[in-house]
């Protein structure tokens, strides 16, 4: 009636695509302004915090222990317990590498200390670069060969398997005289100002930390995503769908050894001391810490460890600076508030108290009214 189209719309109604276009740039834009703030907060640190550089760089090493336990344990189900064996190795090889282009090895890590070493900037810093190189590639490899054997198990033997991996590669280093030993090596000492050394290792951590996050966010948003979160909700289901879970669960702790292997040449380097069971295989200590992180934040998701990560260290470093003797008690009472009230972590129980905040769609059937 009246001659109007009766597919018109109101001049009020906004059309449905152009909405949702505008919506997808604006939280496009919103994300991209979070992670430029991010980016140059992280590059601003430790000029702002001054005296705060070398906990800031542990910040970022925490950040990589909980997203590369993440990849196993949150999104593909499989609770690791040994993933620090890949952060001593990659100390080791670094380690071997740095010296070994330049001394005699066996002779650097005798006893006696028959050599004394004065790196100049240009042999420093070649070494450290090699060694970061050939540090994930050596645990790469070690990887590869290690799934052949742990990926046998299942639940909490795989778990087991993994610590007892862990367990035994710091005993075994410790009775190797070529590395040296118990006694541990003395890492080659940065010929330039504590300051220009704190930085050099603050944004090798950062960098790291920035490249793990991206390219896990790129790699969760690809195929592989979805197939190692099927593992994790129904192997066998997955493996009757087609999946060849086995090399899916080999990609996944290479990535993990890869970028843990980093993390462990550049602390070995940060603390300039290899030994091998209170810091290339600290089972007890990191090897706890990137499972609780992860918890912490929420498992299974990409912000989650980040958070959970940052929780984790600044509780850490206030209980041991103001609670010293109780720091552990602390820590023990986070985990067990964690496992008790918040088992899906603080990321996650966040999107079950607010879930619009986060785009996740709650449907609801509405009741139908009957008329009488």
């Amino acid at each position: 009636p009246g001659g109007r189209n009766a597919s018109a719309r109101p001049h009020n109604q906004r059309n449905p695509a152009k909405q949702t276009a505008s919506g997808s740039c604006m939280n496009f834009d919103l994300k991209f302004r979070s992670y430029l703030l991010l980016l140059i907060f992280g590059l601003a640190c430790p000029f702002i915090f001054p005296n705060y550089t070398f906990q800031l760089a542990m910040l970022w090493l925490m950040i990589v222990f909980a997203l590369t336990w993440d990849v196993m344990g949150g999104q593909m189900g499989y609770n690791s317990l040994g993933n620090i064996f890949f952060f001593g190795a990659g100390m080791y090889v670094c380690a071997l590498m740095q010296i070994g282009i330049y001394y005699d090895i066996s002779e650097y890590t005798a006893h006696f200390g028959a050599i004394k070493i004065d790196y100049t900037h240009a042999q420093y810093y070649k070494g450290l670069g090699l060694g970061i190189i050939t540090a994930p590639i050596g645990c790469l490899v070690l990887s590869v060969i290690l799934s052949r054997i742990v990926f046998g198990l299942r639940g909490p033997y795989f778990a087991i398997g993994t610590l007892g991996v862990a367990l035994a590669a710091g005993e075994l280093v410790g009775t190797w005289d070529y590395v040296g030993g118990g006694g541990g090596i003395t890492m080659p000492v940065h010929p330039g100002e504590p300051l220009e050394r704190e930085l050099l290792f603050y944004f090798l951590c950062f960098v790291l930390a920035a490249t793990t996050f991206v390219f896990l966010r790129w790699l969760y948003s690809t195929r592989f995503g979805m197939a190692i979160n099927a593992i994790r909700d129904d192997e066998e289901k997955a493996e009757g769908m087609g999946i060849h879970t086995l090399r899916y669960k080999t990609v996944a702790w290479s990535v993990s050894a890869f970028f843990l292997g980093i993390a462990g040449a550049i602390f070995g380097n940060m603390t300039g001391f290899v030994e091998p069971l209170e810091v290339a295989f600290p089972t007890v200590t990191f090897g706890i810490f990137m499972v609780v992180m992860s918890l912490l934040g929420g498992k299974g998701t990409l912000w989650g460890p980040v958070l959970g990560a940052t929780v984790f260290h600044i509780i850490k470093e206030a209980t041991w600076i103001y609670m010293l003797g109780w720091q552990w008690v602390a820590l023990g009472s986070l985990i067990i508030i964690n496992i008790v009230f918040f088992q899906q972590g603080i990321l996650g129980w966040a999107q079950d108290r607010w879930p619009e905040r986060f785009g996740i769609r709650v449907e609801t059937n509405p009741v139908k009214q009957t008329k009488n």
